[in-house]
């Protein structure tokens, strides 16, 4: 009798404790899918890469439409509107143009770039499945997940992803390349499905400005 009740609370807790638990992979899905029901978005970007910061603000519009408008360095932008890649830099006076074809110029923090993540990453938590404080002295409560490269093919080695538990949205991303590159994107004021207009995404840079079309390719 002893042993068969043993045996039967160990089982109640075995049960009860393995339903807690959600992998990693499952909760980043969840995440995934969410970003695929949110039809835009905006929210104030940072980004540190090395030594050198910028900021400004993030807009999109499902399924593929991005622009990024800068306040530092100021007037610089980044717009893909579905077919081109646009990028304007203000401090050389030049616009780059790529036309892109068969895939989509989306940024991690869109349905697409997270489902690409999935597929060419191992999804695993970076400390567990609980929130806890984005940095010592944030009050943000994230869950904080670190996806590892499935071969050498991919552009980084590994990617930590903080998500804001309370939203499920994406609050900070940190990529490091295979040379030690170090790419930190903090993400602010969400602002979503405020129904953005697609003429937000379309760009007309100053017609001063030195143009170089297919710039990825280019010689």
């Amino acid at each position: 009798m002893k042993k068969t009740l043993l045996f039967t609370t160990l089982l109640f807790i075995s049960a009860a404790f393995a339903q807690s638990i959600t992998t990693a992979s499952a909760y980043f899905k969840t995440i995934s899918e969410f970003y695929g029901t949110i039809k835009d978005y905006e929210a104030d970007f940072e980004l540190v890469v090395g030594r050198t910061e910028s900021a400004g603000k993030l807009s999109y519009k499902s399924p593929d439409l991005i622009r990024m408008d800068y306040t530092n360095p100021r007037e610089q932008v980044i717009c893909f509107n579905g077919d081109t890649l646009t990028i304007y830099l203000p401090g050389q006076d030049a616009v780059l143009q790529q036309q892109v074809t068969g895939g989509s110029a989306a940024n991690l923090s869109t349905p697409q770039g997270l489902s690409l993540m999935s597929r060419y990453y191992t999804v695993a938590y970076e400390t567990g499945q609980n929130a806890e404080r984005l940095d010592e002295n944030s009050d943000d409560m994230v869950v904080k997940f670190i996806l590892t490269r499935k071969s050498a093919a991919e552009a980084f080695r590994y990617i930590k992803i903080a998500v804001t538990e309370s939203t499920k949205l994406i609050r900070r991303i940190e990529a490091v390349t295979p040379k030690g590159e170090r790419f930190v994107f903090n993400f602010f004021d969400y602002k979503l499905n405020q129904n953005i207009s697609e003429q937000r995404f379309v760009y007309d840079a100053p017609s001063s400005a030195n143009s170089y079309n297919n710039f990825l390719f280019s010689e």
